[in-house]
């Protein structure tokens, strides 16, 4: 299943970790290039690291995931979720982290299962300098590490010597954002989440996973800090309907600001996709396309004045009538494959550019982004319009 092709990804990890009072049995973090379970052959607790080796925080959160599992503390399941999720306490009993092994994942549309925990890290690696808030999160290995295990049927020596799971820093917060109306919440705050779902079409961004902390200054005028965890459902491998909590909220009414603008249009959508390539080289390249075009849809329309709310409406289906219609985003790609001579291979999963060539998926943004210029002026002009009471 897993096929590390690239040989550099284990250098300066064997460097990184040399600390004399951890056992490194325990504690060594080291990229594995294959699914080969021979470095697993003793009892002892350990954790590996696959993919997010590049952040100093993800080493941080990993170095305490290891002192704990050396002291003896076990993983306790979470008591909710679609998923197998387990916390991971120190010695003194705070929570450190969430683990969720990739084999207890929920199925969902255009999202494999087995998949997740790769978007969990590629969501922590493409919140540039934390602008969104994203806690550490790292793509690990667990070996010998007791899981609420469904062994229905096997016997001990056959539970599984070790598990591929996403480890994210657990953070501490007074409640989700289902709790608390918008009201509580800081324009920055709401601001930053959007536009990280924006870029990574976040299929899931519901209440509960918009954790709430209060008492930081950084947010302003006293308003909570919102922070977005559980991004197992970002990166589609095709254009989905996503689903954005703040789509409604009044925040998302509110321009952008100068520093959110200069964020977004200093974004580069292929330099990332390089680097995904680079440190999740699991990520399907039909994901890294979504990305593309989502991060260049965000470029164009922040460039056209739009707020987060324009954006967020027309990336999001209608439904008229009972029936659910195309969002603005997808009739767009649909004209510019039709004009690139491709069959309408679409379906109601989505919309797909895996199966382009290099050549015609170049040739497919330049079409694109040709339409969403027309786009943005016909809105533009329809807005005037609706000011001077134009019928």
């Amino acid at each position: 299943m897993f096929d590390f092709s690239q040989s550099d990804l284990a250098q300066s990890l064997e460097d990184a970790f040399k600390f004399t009072y951890i056992n490194r049995s325990f504690s060594t973090p080291c990229l594995s290039h294959s699914s080969s379970v021979e470095d697993d052959s003793t009892a002892n607790s350990r954790i590996k690291i696959i993919a997010g080796h590049a952040s100093p925080r993800v080493h941080a959160l990993v170095i305490e995931v290891a002192i704990a599992m050396a002291s003896g503390v076990n993983l306790e399941p979470a008591s909710s979720g679609l998923g197998g999720a387990y916390f991971l306490h120190a010695r003194n009993g705070k929570t450190i982290a969430v683990a969720k092994p990739i084999d207890e994942e929920p199925m969902r549309s255009s999202i494999r299962i087995g998949e997740t925990g790769f978007r969990e890290s590629a969501a922590y690696l493409l919140d540039h300098d934390g602008f969104s808030g994203v806690p550490p999160t790292a793509l690990v290995k667990f070996s010998h590490v007791e899981f609420d295990l469904n062994t229905s049927g096997l016997d001990e020596t056959e539970t599984p010597p070790y598990k591929i799971a996403s480890l994210q820093r657990f953070v501490d917060h007074e409640s989700d954002a289902g709790d608390l109306g918008p009201s509580s919440f800081s324009v920055t705050s709401v601001h930053r989440i959007g536009i990280l779902d924006v870029r990574l079409m976040n299929l899931d961004r519901h209440a509960g996973n918009i954790l709430v902390r209060r008492g930081t200054e950084s947010c302003g005028g006293g308003k909570a800090e919102l922070v977005p965890i559980d991004h197992g459902f970002c990166l589609p491998e095709s254009l989905d309907d996503p689903y954005f909590e703040w789509l409604h909220w009044p925040q998302a009414l509110i321009p952008f600001n100068q520093s959110e603008v200069d964020y977004i249009l200093n974004l580069d959508p292929f330099k990332d996709a390089e680097m995904l390539r680079s440190e999740l080289p699991l990520i399907r390249e039909s994901s890294i396309r979504v990305l593309i075009l989502c991060t260049i849809f965000l470029k164009r329309a922040t460039a056209y004045g739009l707020c987060l709310a324009d954006i967020g409406e027309m990336m999001t289906r209608e439904f008229h009538g009972g029936e659910e219609n195309w969002s603005l985003l997808e009739k767009l790609c649909i004209n510019a494959k039709a004009m690139l001579n491709k069959n309408d291979d679409h379906d109601d999963k989505g919309i797909s550019f895996g199966d382009m060539k290099d050549d015609e998926w170049r040739s497919f943004l330049e079409i694109f982004g040709k339409l969403l210029s027309k786009a943005f002026e016909q809105r533009k002009k329809m807005k005037f319009e609706e000011c001077l009471g134009v019928q």
